[in-house]
């Protein structure tokens, strides 16, 4: 039986994850945390009965609790299910002895420390926690090496990019090739971006995802904070980095060897395979859900990406060349402005706009390429990122 636990299992990947789960008998939740979904978790509690759950906010973890408590059916399992809160909850569940494969499903920079503290646990690592690698790669994978800790990437490009490595060598890679769909405005140029709504950045065309990667999808900066993440996990430069458009969202993505053969990994727009076979640690397992038929699809289309159009590609490539803490000032600029946007504070196209300034004034006023990097420097540089975007606007 291996033992699952999963940071974030409410959102789409966490959720996700319980479904895969539902199919194997040899798979079981023992972990769980949330932010503030105490219904939604309390059903999870019922169904999969974990040993350890934490809520991030501590008054959802009362409340929880609480509900546990009060329910009148007898159930060992039940009632000997602990509740945590805060970071320290979900620290202890990052760290808990029974976990084999800890899903890192969390969004934003709540999932860096946890992280951390797993691989210092030794647990093998299903992430799907971008900001993990986007902010902290030049520890996080040094650090799993250290610790004889696997990443197994849940992204389906990184999956994609994983499972074409397979029998091969890193050093044989003459590039990885990420592909993107698109999002909605594929094709559109800065003049009829000028007055999108959000109701039209919401709509993916192939993916159903939570609104804020929905909104990275439509920028591109999805895809550039996955070129940072590709970097790091499998050591590469950004030079071996290719991002080519692909809006069917068939091919995954690819590497390209050294003899020219080109390796990639297809199937359907769906993310529980990726999350399967990280699960699954590599293993192929059965899946009975829908396959690829190539002759109803019929073509498949490639295509240059825009970068004048969608200039968060190149801030991501800027920022990891830079390197240190920039990437950070990359992803909460822009994880400020996409929330500003969202609440229709600011334009579509103010969102690009934001994220350049906070990188050229974090270079020219803060940045010292000679201090190292550490995890509190991170998180000093993601406060420092959301003041100077707010106060921007005012």
């Amino acid at each position: 039986m291996k033992k699952i636990g999963i940071l974030g299992s409410t959102g789409s990947i966490g959720s996700q994850t319980l479904e895969i789960i539902d199919l194997h008998d040899e798979l079981e939740v023992v972990a769980i945390t949330a932010n503030k979904s105490v219904d939604k978790v309390f059903e999870q509690c019922l169904k999969y009965k974990p040993e350890l759950v934490a809520m991030m906010d501590e008054q959802s973890a009362i409340e929880l609790a609480l509900k546990l408590q009060e329910i009148e059916v007898k159930d060992k399992k039940i009632e000997n299910i602990k509740v945590l809160g805060g970071m320290e909850g979900l620290i202890a569940v990052a760290v808990y002895e029974p976990i084999d494969v800890l899903v890192t499903a969390v969004v934003g920079m709540i999932g860096l420390i946890p992280t951390v503290e797993a691989i210092k646990a030794k647990k093998t690592i299903a992430l799907a926690n971008k900001e993990t690698l986007v902010t902290a790669g030049e520890i996080i994978m040094p650090m799993a090496k250290e610790y004889g800790v696997k990443i197994l990437p849940v992204d389906s490009e990184h999956s994609a990019i994983y499972q074409s490595l397979v029998g091969q060598s890193l050093d044989k890679i003459e590039k990885v090739v990420l592909t993107a769909s698109g999002g909605p405005f594929r094709g559109k140029t800065n003049k009829e971006l000028r007055e999108v709504k959000l109701e039209d950045a919401l709509k993916h065309p192939n993916w159903e995802m939570g609104a804020k990667i929905t909104i990275d999808s439509s920028t591109l900066m999805n895809k550039g904070l996955e070129v940072i993440e590709a970097k790091w996990l499998f050591d590469v430069t950004t030079e071996q980095i290719d991002v080519v458009v692909h809006p069917e969202s068939i091919l995954h993505s690819m590497v390209m060897y050294i003899d020219g053969s080109c390796i990639g990994q297809m199937g359907l727009p769906d993310m529980k395979l990726p999350i399967q076979y990280a699960l699954f640690e590599g293993e192929r397992k059965n899946m009975p859900y829908e396959r690829l038929n190539l002759s109803q699809i019929g073509s498949l289309t490639f295509e240059e990406p825009n970068r004048k159009t969608f200039k968060c590609l190149d801030l991501a490539f800027k920022s990891i060349k830079i390197g240190k803490e920039i990437p950070t000032v990359l992803n909460a600029a822009n994880e400020k402005a996409v929330e500003l946007f969202l609440e229709k504070k600011i334009k579509y196209l103010d969102i690009p706009k934001i994220i350049e300034n906070a990188i050229n004034t974090y270079v020219k006023t803060k940045y010292n390429k000679e201090k190292k990097l550490t995890i509190d420097m991170i998180l000093e540089t993601e406060k420092w990122a959301h003041n100077f975007v707010v106060e921007s606007i005012i």
